[in-house]
């Protein structure tokens, strides 16, 4: 799987969100930002982004994928953390 199709399909299931992939071809990372996560812990954001590739990570097309996620509010506060 390339990394531009991790990342049409993460933002085709959770639109207006922001959605960066990088990878090597089989072991992938994501940063994704969205409100949507407003309000839920670190397991339910990313069971919200598991479910945006289906059956991928089964059936081992995306080998690995590890990812960061945050609300908008809390990128900001993570980019004005690394300025200073």
């Amino acid at each position: 799987m390339q990394i531009d199709e991790i990342q049409k399909m993460i933002e085709a299931g959770m639109p207006d969100s922001q959605v960066s992939v990088t990878g090597d071809g089989s072991h992938f990372e994501a940063v994704v930002i969205s409100d949507a996560f407003e309000g839920k812990g670190m397991l339910q954001q990313h069971r919200m982004v598991y479910a945006t590739l289906g059956d991928n990570i089964e059936n081992a097309a995306i080998h690995a994928l590890s990812m960061r996620t945050f609300t908008p509010a809390q990128w900001d506060e993570a980019q004005k953390r690394k300025v200073l």
